[in-house]
């Protein structure tokens, strides 16, 4: 049995390392872009509201997956760079509508062994509930992969199709949904 426990940002740090193995394992990132990663991911736990969810084993308490998320605002790379995308793409009424309140789900991973039994959904449904933000946004490969599927089927949609990073080279798409999301089945 998975259960999702949430974490504040010192106990995230102490299991960076677990997490960035699922990560990993789940996207299979260039060896030497590990380090940075791992730096990215410790400088998140310090956004503002920052939030996070670990899907654990319920025997012992291994971790086999993560989401976390913040609030977003001006000055943090991702909201920026995405900021002048959305307004470039659909104009500044849009973008603020968007991103003038919005949780930023940074990272929503599950190892490979794990995944095909719910896990991402109870993650991304539990992460955003109760959340004060109007809205919810994250960045996905641009293409027809399950965790776009899952993205789709929980509630977010398109707002930037075929979106290149700053030095990237991968299409990603900008997706959003409206908080709260609609409810998850039961059963």
């Amino acid at each position: 049995m998975i259960q999702l426990r949430r974490v504040g940002p010192d106990q995230f740090t102490e299991v960076l390392g677990t997490v960035l193995a699922i990560y990993t394992a789940a996207m299979h990132p260039p060896s030497d872009q590990l380090t940075g990663r791992m730096a990215i991911m410790r400088n998140h736990a310090t956004y503002p509201d920052f939030v996070c969810l670990l899907a654990e084993v319920s025997e012992d308490r291994e971790i086999v997956g993560f989401a976390y998320g913040f609030h977003g605002a001006d000055g943090q790379w991702w909201h920026d760079v995405v900021r002048r995308g959305l307004r470039d793409h659909a104009g500044p009424e849009a973008c603020e509508d968007w991103l003038g309140d919005a949780l930023e789900l940074a990272e929503i991973h599950v190892h490979p062994d794990y995944q095909g039994r719910g896990i991402g959904r109870r993650l991304i449904h539990t992460i955003c509930a109760g959340r004060p933000e109007r809205t919810a946004v994250l960045s996905t490969h641009d293409a027809p992969t399950a965790a776009r599927h899952l993205y789709r089927d929980v509630g977010f949609v398109d707002l930037i199709p075929g979106f290149e990073f700053p030095g990237g080279y991968e299409n990603y798409v900008i997706a959003g949904a409206r908080l709260p999301l609609p409810a998850a089945p039961t059963g």
